[in-house]
């Protein structure tokens, strides 16, 4: 259906001259769902671009090799030329919005097809229903959550019927169910209708079961393709299941938790039991008491009590509209409270002005680029930690090699979010909060953003953590709290809250049962026994 021919993509930048596509051949099957990783920044998304027709056209830089059709090339066609056949969702959904409502925003792109009203009536109705969100028909899309605009993102792509869907991180902002619940329609839509995917994704662990293929781009412009488990074996990026698979020495290695349990039959029993995690307490940091939120009829949050402690790193969990992110926002004190107080150090955040916010609590929004106004990488960091250098350190750790003098809006989604999280995390506030971390980050550098967060709370400050990525709160977190309906229904020590639900158990939990969380863990008693 869609062939990619010795295609080749770089900038004319001589401070840049390596391409970030080199002779890439890739041909993508009716009915076919093929799956694109790699670390942060090796070129997921501009590979997805050259198939839309979006690169070069918007991102500058030079394109070589032909894309085909059917057999037609189609490499000098305008993206709306292609519309009708490539449906993209990039990773920021709400980007490309441009109606105001969820219902006017799935019938949008019927409307420039010229689709009979009949028609695209009757597509709504079927793609509220496939994705679970006709409650959400009349909703404003400002109004949504990430997750829940997400969803109508794709809906609105669904609608157009197109042969080939082309999705960038269609899972990052969703909860597991609900990231489970796309990911099973996909399927569906791709065995019964012959619907093809391409998707890139970071976390492995929700797509790979799913997946018919494997594209792998190592970093030095190749594109590896093949079976998914025969890949995984030597690939830099791999889902927890394939590192424990690795460690215990299976063959072939497993690609569902179904396929690891069946492996790892009386392995548990093997094993010494890891301890219970040790949960320091210093100092409370923030205390809130009875905070309700509301946006407009819609109640975000309702009497919801929170401490959080120094030396302690709590992870925020909940399905999406759950209230986290109205949580974030009323700690930090920019969030409008209908009732409820916080304190900070003696001091209620939304009494002060911004200056006086930031130097009590830092705040990562899902947003994080809007965080970024500089025209530099190094002007945003020497803005960030007053010529310090802290930011600079930081961000070399989670994101490496960024060019100094890039722009931030040319980075990755990745690459932006790790220089945001290095301007806040420079600050080093008694209270972070950290809303979706982990959005376009490879496992390596969430590990390293894991490290940082645990350094900072052994300094004594606390920080809290509001994510759908239940492997990093497995690592990073000591605590967690659950949210539903704008409400605390879980809170405890993270081996136990985790082991309690099976939608946010991590892999490893589900293989081998609790109290085991990480591969690190099962890694170190297979080497002690």
């Amino acid at each position: 259906m869609i062939e990619l021919r010795g295609v080749s993509f770089g900038y004319d930048d001589p401070d840049r001259p390596e391409l970030v596509l080199d002779g890439v051949d890739l041909t993508i099957e009716e009915g076919e769902l093929v799956v694109v990783s790699g670390p942060t920044g090796v070129g997921k998304s501009t590979l997805l671009g050259v198939v839309t027709g979006l690169v070069p056209r918007f991102s500058g830089g030079r394109l070589i090799g032909d894309l085909l059709l059917d057999g037609r090339s189609i490499v000098h066609t305008a993206p709306r030329d292609r519309a009708h056949v490539l449906g993209y969702v990039g990773q920021d959904p709400a980007a490309g919005f441009v109606t105001d409502t969820v219902e006017e925003e799935l019938a949008y792109g019927m409307e420039q097809l010229g689709l009979p009203p009949e028609t695209m009536r009757r597509r709504v109705e079927e793609t509220l229903d496939l994705l679970g969100i006709a409650d959400l028909r009349a909703r404003d899309l400002r109004t949504l959550s990430g997750g829940q605009q997400q969803r109508v993102a794709i809906g609105s792509v669904l609608t157009m019927h197109p042969r080939l869907l082309v999705l960038d991180e269609p899972t990052s902002a969703l909860d597991p169910t609900a990231a489970e619940d796309v990911l099973a329609t996909l399927t569906r839509l791709v065995h019964d209708l012959g619907l093809s995917v391409l998707l890139a994704e970071h976390r492995l662990e929700r797509v790979v079961p799913f997946a018919d293929r494997l594209c792998v781009l190592p970093g030095d412009g190749r594109l590896l393709a093949g079976d998914p488990a025969e890949l995984l074996a030597s690939s830099p990026v791999v889902p927890p299941i394939i590192e424990l698979g690795r460690a215990a020495g299976w063959r072939p290695l497993p690609l569902s938790v179904r396929d690891a349990r069946r492996r790892a039959r009386g392995l548990a029993e093997r094993l010494v039991v890891p301890p219970p995690r040790a949960r320091p307490q210093t100092s409370t940091a923030l205390v809130a008491r009875g905070l309700t939120v509301a946006h407009g009829r819609t109640v975000a949050l309702r009497e919801v009590d929170l401490e959080l402690l120094g030396g302690r790193v709590t992870g925020l969990m909940g399905r999406n509209g759950a209230g986290k992110s109205s949580l974030l926002w009323a700690l930090q004190g920019t969030g409008r409270r209908r009732s409820g107080s916080v304190l900070v150090a003696g001091e209620d955040p939304g009494s002060l002005d911004a200056a006086g916010r930031r130097g009590l609590v830092g705040l990562l929004p899902q947003t994080a680029a809007d965080l970024l106004y500089l025209e530099t990488v190094d002007a945003e960091c020497a803005a960030g930690d007053d010529g310090t250098g802290a930011a600079r350190a930081l961000l070399e750790r989670l994101a490496p090699g960024i060019p100094g003098d890039a722009h931030p809006r040319d980075l990755s989604e990745g690459q932006r979010l790790a220089l945001a999280l290095s301007l806040v995390l420079a600050t080093r506030p008694p209270v972070l909060l950290l809303d979706e971390p982990t959005r376009g980050l490879d496992y390596a550098a969430k590990h390293v953003l894991a490290d940082i967060l645990r350094d900072l709370a052994v300094q004594g400050h606390a920080v809290l953590v509001a994510t759908h990525d239940v492997e990093f709160v497995a690592r990073a977190a000591d605590e967690v709290v659950v949210l539903a309906e704008g409400e605390v229904v879980s809170a405890g020590p993270v081996q136990r809250v985790l082991a309690e639900s099976p939608s946010f158990a991590p892999q490893v939990t589900k293989v081998l049962g609790p109290p085991w969380l990480l591969v690190d863990e099962v890694v170190t008693a297979l080497e002690s026994a």
